[in-house]
């Protein structure tokens, strides 16, 4: 069982997309645990949504985020081949098979922050005990907290990089406040952060990020870096993304990194093996143009799809 979801809302999807083969929860299926168990034991990849956001609005950002994980669905219904063609850069390599999906639901928020938080940790963590690689698709950026603390209380502190034009080390509740949870609460043992933006952050916030476990530390997609013995998580904002290309966030970017870049990391990081868990944050649907940003976003998940699926099974956490 799967505490504190609710089914997921698919739009009519047309043949032969990926959405098309995504295993989704139900009613029925939530009533009958064993039932969940037959259904996600046919995939690898947990999906689930974080609509909430609450820390948006308590950082005084422009809200509507809530509706990001809809938003990121409706643009998969339509968006993205069930059996891709080679690229033709590598036209001699077929392409992997994408990972089964198990779509869980939505997180039902609750009246608090703190309490939200506790019910992601609790429903990410049945999604892990039913041997499915977890990925969230949000929602305020403060809901990788709960969504990493859970796999961290798994696997141990994990090594997290993230890709964000703000460093979200704000000591105070909100949508600003998850990495500075998960290193001072011990679920993250370092942070490279990708993309920072300094004229949007502040001296103080950058002194205490580095002087806990922070950096910056700069590398080629294909050289995604290996942590040795402990796991990694990898959380994108979409804010990192220039605004021309990514006008649905919480918080536009005037200046961000490039969308191919950022498809090239997430495939890479899909890749890696100590990867243990991947989210995509702040899609805010209501300040998108045209669903450019919600159809990016369903682009970064398959590609991400992508690389895990080159992974060898036996090295998947």
């Amino acid at each position: 069982m799967i505490p504190h979801v609710a089914p997921p809302f698919w739009p009519e999807t047309p043949p032969g997309r990926l959405a098309a083969a995504i295993y989704r929860n139900s009613t029925d299926l939530i009533d009958r645990p064993e039932a969940l168990q037959e259904a996600a034991a046919k995939c690898r990849i947990g999906l689930i949504g974080l609509p909430d956001d609450t820390g948006i609005e308590l950082n005084h950002g422009r809200p509507g985020a809530r509706t990001g994980p809809h938003a990121l669905r409706a643009a998969l219904a339509r968006y993205g081949v069930a059996t891709p063609m080679p690229d033709p850069a590598r036209a001699s390599i077929d392409p992997p098979s994408f990972p089964r999906l198990f779509d869980v639901g939505d997180i039902i928020p609750a009246e608090t922050l703190a309490e939200t938080h506790d019910r992601v940790s609790a429903a990410v963590a049945a999604v892990l005990d039913l041997g499915l690689f977890p990925i969230a698709i949000g929602g305020g950026h403060d809901l990788t907290f709960p969504f990493v603390r859970a796999v961290a209380r798994r696997h141990g502190p994990l090594r997290g990089i993230y890709f964000d034009a703000h460093l979200d080390v704000r000591p105070t509740e909100g949508s600003g406040m998850p990495f500075h949870r998960l290193l001072s609460e011990g679920h993250a043992a370092a942070l490279t952060c990708i993309g920072i933006n300094p004229l949007a952050n502040s001296r103080e916030h950058f002194d205490w990020y580095t002087a806990n476990g922070g950096n910056f530390e700069v590398f080629a997609p294909d050289q995604w870096p290996r942590s040795g013995s402990a796991g990694q998580f990898v959380s994108l904002d979409l804010d990192v993304i220039d605004s021309s290309q990514a006008p649905g966030v919480s918080a536009m970017n005037p200046c961000g990194l490039s969308a191919r870049e950022i498809a090239d990391y997430v495939r890479s990081a899909g890749r890696c093996p100590s990867v243990a868990c991947f989210d995509i944050m702040e899609l805010s649907p209501p300040h998108d143009e045209n669903s450019r940003t919600a159809r990016l976003a369903a682009h970064l998940l398959l590609q991400f799809l992508l690389g895990f699926a080159e992974r060898p099974a036996t090295e998947t956490p």
